[in-house]
């Protein structure tokens, strides 16, 4: 057996985008991580392993291959009592909650939604339009997604600050650096009271369904079978931490990429129809979701390293979005870039459920922010600064040309 023990681990490499301003730029230190160590086991003085995988093509085949990069249990710890699904569930039982979810977020069954989704937007904007100023992370960025999942779901909006909080506690808790037993307090907290409010929401849609996602959900079986309340807790767990926290984030680095670069600002003023493909190579560069945890499922060989079975491994996906073996250029934000098949998304069984919806989400935001205040900014003496792990700003105040709403919703 052979062990890669570079004079810097990928471990030690990946820390400094959890240190403070480290996920501000992480490009620089994923640079670092593809030309030193693109696959590394490390272990620390405790005994305990870790392998980090950079490169985009290990990253693709850990994707694709769940068998021995398993996404189960082991592999993440979040608070939660109970697997969250479909995430921690692999093949082949997660073919088969996918098979169950998957129609629900699908293109053409999300089509409909486009009208209310965009009447919402304009309605956030409104909010703020006539001051000439807002924070974008609080006031758009954070409501936006956060409205369309609980409106999805059938969920009381006055209930939105309440899963904003257990959001924070379970995602980026607030802790002294380095306090882990501290965040695991308030993760596991925040898992219990997340299954105590659905636990109430799921006997009540069994008892009453409404014309709601929770509801469809609920009463939906496998292979002719209900679902558990086990289950419908993980399922529902997970859809809070995804529709509440990686559309928000991805907004964030979208519209502080943007403001910041006129020049591609202006292309989507002029022509609105390249966002599709401008959102794409934006979510390869400045790729939100960092990484996502796997563990070793067998023994396996890979960059000649040898991975043993139960080794916790971190897939680097924003290192393997800007790798040159991939793609040209990788720094340069590039709307016209052909075969653009980044990672941030995931990839293989576990491509994310809710892409779809994000596009959408991101595609109206961005078309109407760029119609109704297309000279924003940001607020000049502002330093913006980034979650590690998920790349959320954490104070964003922009400023632009302030507009009377009435004139600026007619389309």
């Amino acid at each position: 057996m052979s062990y890669s023990e570079p004079e810097i681990g990928g471990d030690a490499l990946l820390a400094e985008l959890f240190m403070p301003g480290g996920a501000d730029d992480p490009i620089p230190t994923y640079e670092k991580v593809l030309a030193q160590c693109p696959v590394s086991r490390t272990v620390a003085a405790d005994g305990r392993p870790s392998v980090a995988i950079a490169d985009y093509a290990d990253v693709m085949w850990a994707f694709r291959h769940p068998e021995v990069f398993s996404s189960g249990g082991d592999a993440l710890s979040m608070g939660q009592e109970q697997l969250l699904i479909p995430l921690q569930v692999d093949p082949p039982m997660h073919t088969r909650y996918r098979r169950l979810l998957n129609p629900w977020f699908l293109p053409r069954n999300l089509a409909p939604m486009e009208p209310d989704v965009r009447k919402l937007v304009n309605e956030i904007i409104d909010g703020f339009a006539p001051d000439g100023e807002c924070d974008f992370h609080e006031d758009f960025a954070t409501p936006l997604p956060s409205t369309i999942f609980l409106r999805l779901l059938g969920l009381p909006l006055s209930d939105l600050p309440q899963f904003l909080q257990w959001r924070d506690d379970t995602i980026r808790p607030d802790v002294e650096p380095g306090d882990f037993e501290g965040a695991t307090r308030l993760r596991e907290a925040a898992g219990k009271s997340v299954n105590a409010y659905f636990e109430t929401a799921i006997a009540e849609r069994r008892a009453n369904p409404r014309d709601d996602l929770m509801s469809e959900i609920v009463h939906s079986r496998i292979d002719g079978e209900a679902l558990t309340d086990t289950e419908l807790l993980g399922i529902f767990h997970l859809m809070l931490l995804g529709g509440l926290d990686t559309v928000t984030a991805t907004l964030d680095c979208m519209i502080a990429y943007l403001a910041t670069h006129p020049e591609h600002r202006a292309r989507i003023i002029d022509d609105p129809s390249i966002l599709p493909d401008a959102i794409e190579e934006m979510l390869r560069q400045q790729t939100p979701v960092m990484l996502t945890p796997r563990v070793v499922a067998e023994e396996h060989e890979m960059g000649g390293v040898t991975l043993l079975p139960g080794d916790p491994v971190m897939l680097v996906i924003g290192a393997a979005n800007v790798d040159e073996a991939q793609f040209d250029d990788p720094e340069t934000v590039d709307f016209d870039r052909a075969a653009n098949k980044h990672l941030a998304f995931g990839g293989g069984h576990h491509l994310c459920l809710g892409a779809h919806l994000a596009r959408l989400e991101l595609r109206v935001a961005l078309e109407e922010i760029h119609r109704r205040i297309p000279d924003y900014a940001i607020a000049p003496g502002t330093e913006l600064h980034y979650s590690g792990g998920i790349r959320q700003a954490d104070n964003f105040p922009i400023v632009f040309t302030a507009s009377p709403v009435a004139a600026q919703r007619v389309r």
